[in-house]
């Protein structure tokens, strides 16, 4: 295989666990936002600081970061805010029961693993990035 079929696949190797990533956080940011008072309520109940306040961050991270994944646009900020709420999520929520046959803590760590991923990566060629000339995201 030569450089340019290898350069083809890896861009779409990123453009396929963007679209993934992306999707995955966009839902879930809209869900929480459609439900906020729900979130603040669970983040409470959880014992995180200023929950009010931490639900909304963590709802418009997740639906702006995705977005910004998903379209391959400055990638590598959301992508490591995204896996901080990853690591928040996990030691929140998972710690105690931490189990990985349950399929709750593998997507979690898929997600964390991905999302660190993508942030070390970049956007790859098919992407917002590569259509403004930018380096994949690092700026």
């Amino acid at each position: 295989m030569n450089d340019s079929n290898l350069s083809k696949n890896y861009d779409i190797g990123l453009l396929l666990l963007r679209i993934a990533v992306g999707l995955v956080f966009v839902v879930a940011g809209w869900g929480k936002l459609n439900g906020i008072e729900g979130v603040q309520g669970f983040f409470g109940d959880l014992g995180i600081p200023m929950a009010g306040i931490m639900a909304w961050v963590v709802a418009l991270t997740e639906f702006v970061g995705g977005l910004m994944v998903l379209v391959g646009f400055k990638v590598r900020v959301p992508n490591l805010l995204l896996a901080f709420i990853m690591v928040v999520a996990i030691f929140t929520t998972k710690l105690g029961d931490f189990d990985i046959s349950s399929a709750g803590v593998r997507v979690d760590l898929l997600m964390l693993l991905i999302t660190l991923s993508l942030a070390l990566m970049g956007s790859g060629g098919y992407s917002v990035d590569a259509k403004m000339g930018s380096s994949g995201g690092s700026d």
